[in-house]
């Protein structure tokens, strides 16, 4: 069983959320912490959630643009996918038994 620890992100106008992450052991990856009101150690991803974001976007994008390219476009088109925050990668696509899934909807409108 993998141990969880509790991280701090930082978002793009300095407010910071807090996630449960793995437990790492590469000490370059995160700042330590120390929550005084509970006495649980925190640590401060050195990643904001905005360039943890900025990892996910491409992947995102590279989806929808393949599938706006089908012979017949869909009307809408929704994009599921599980992801986990990593204080030393940054964002994972969660993954289920080792394989990543994807959730793909598309929806055509009759004309």
């Amino acid at each position: 069983m993998t141990k969880k620890q509790i991280a701090e992100f930082t978002l793009s106008d300095g407010k910071t959320f807090l996630a449960e992450v793995d437990q790492i052991e590469d000490p370059n990856a995160f700042e330590r912490v120390a929550n005084v009101d509970t006495n649980q150690l925190i640590i401060r991803a050195k990643k904001t959630f905005d360039q943890v974001l900025d990892e996910i976007q491409p992947v995102a994008s590279e989806i929808i643009t393949k599938l706006s390219k089908l012979n017949t476009p869909a009307d809408e088109v929704e994009v599921k996918f599980g992801i986990k925050l990593n204080v030393e990668a940054g964002a994972i696509f969660a993954s289920v038994g080792g394989e990543v899934n994807y959730e793909i909807t598309l929806k055509w409108k009759n004309k």
